[in-house]
């Protein structure tokens, strides 16, 4: 097959810092688009693949799946993209299109997925490269359209950060009457805010720190728990639809299980490196749930992302240049971000 160079940052292992390398893109195939990288998020589990945080990484890796960008080419049969749209890439880019998962759009549970990286590439071999790079290409199928009216490097978080929210509202039914609690406010936890707002639900905030709780209201909730005050998580127990739990840290999960109603649900999206004990009686009584959500299919994503556009959603930002990356991950590390860091891609130039 084909192929173009061009210029990424990746990484060539575990303790290795990200460099300037030069990777190769597939020349297009008849459904394929090609996408000039304008801006890429730099999500937490960029770090995880990165240092091989949860094994199974391989080197060379380029991260990056909040990709944003333009049309610059399209393949002879592309139908819904045409040179010079806004476009966007995911988490996902392939999948195996026949299975149930696939039929129904929620590719995520598809058993032959392809991530954007670290995933087996079906084309090239190898493994699949991220969006830290000059270009993206994947199959149509595979691409969203990014509404025009938003901050196009804001926008990119929601790629991956507005459709782990957002999938977990709408499969639980959160809506106009709905009570929800928000856990953890960090780079998942400001847009769940926003989303759950938009969707029109009253939104409680649990918060470790004092100072995120007028922050917690300047971005939407109705109220803010500061999690170390005893009084104040008795203030709505009993009372919440659902918690939509957004912490990597460990924690004791079954103190917002008794925040719940009865058929209540506390849907854990962070990822904590150990178990998370619960008691049984917190579940039992009341029937209530400690379920999971792991982002969206294609179809879903691009509902988030229209949904985002008509309530003007975005995520909180700080821009980075593509030489700052390796700071930008110690930075994150060390919890030093509000909300979330997007690489101005045309840095990549200089």
């Amino acid at each position: 097959m084909e192929t173009k160079s061009v210029k990424a940052y990746g990484t060539t292992g575990a303790k290795e810092l990200l460099q300037e390398m030069t990777i190769k893109r597939r020349a297009l195939l008849p459904h394929d688009v090609e996408m000039e990288i304008l801006f890429c998020g730099i999500c937490h589990s960029d770090l995880h693949q990165a240092h091989n945080d949860f094994g199974g990484s391989t080197y060379p890796m380029v991260p990056g799946h909040e990709i944003v960008g333009k049309i610059t080419a399209v393949g002879e049969h592309v139908k819904n993209f045409k040179i010079g749209d806004l476009a966007g890439v995911g988490c996902i880019i392939d999948s195996c299109r026949e299975c149930e998962y696939c039929e129904r759009s929620e590719e995520m549970y598809c058993a032959e997925e392809t991530l954007s990286f670290n995933s087996p590439d079906k084309y090239l071999g190898g493994m699949t490269l991220g969006g830290y790079a000059e270009t993206y290409v994947a199959d149509e199928r595979y691409v969203l359209h990014i509404p025009e009216n938003l901050d196009l490097a804001s926008a990119a978080p929601l790629l991956c950060a507005g459709i782990t929210v957002y999938s977990p509202f709408k499969h639980w039914n959160i809506g106009v009457g709905s009570k929800v609690g928000v856990l953890g406010i960090g780079g998942l936890g400001h847009v769940a805010i926003k989303i759950a707002k938009g969707l029109g639900a009253d939104v409680i905030v649990f918060t470790t720190s004092e100072t995120k709780v007028a922050d917690a209201k300047r971005l939407g909730a109705d109220d803010a728990v500061l999690t170390k005050d005893d009084e104040q998580l008795k203030r709505y127990i009993g009372q919440l639809d659902m918690v939509l739990d957004t912490v990597s840290a460990p924690h004791d999960v079954n103190v917002y299980l008794n925040q719940l109603k009865p058929e209540g649900t506390v849907v854990l999206v962070g990822l904590p490196n150990q178990p998370l004990p619960i008691n049984p009686f917190n579940v039992v009584r009341g029937r209530r749930s400690f379920a999971g959500s792991n982002i969206g299919g294609i179809k879903e994503t691009q509902e988030m992302l229209d949904f985002c556009g008509k309530h003007n959603i975005t995520a909180d930002i700080e821009l980075v240049n593509i030489q700052d990356i390796n700071t930008a991950y110690d930075r994150l590390i060390n919890g030093d971000v509000h909300y979330r860091f997007v690489i101005d891609m045309a840095s990549l130039k200089g």
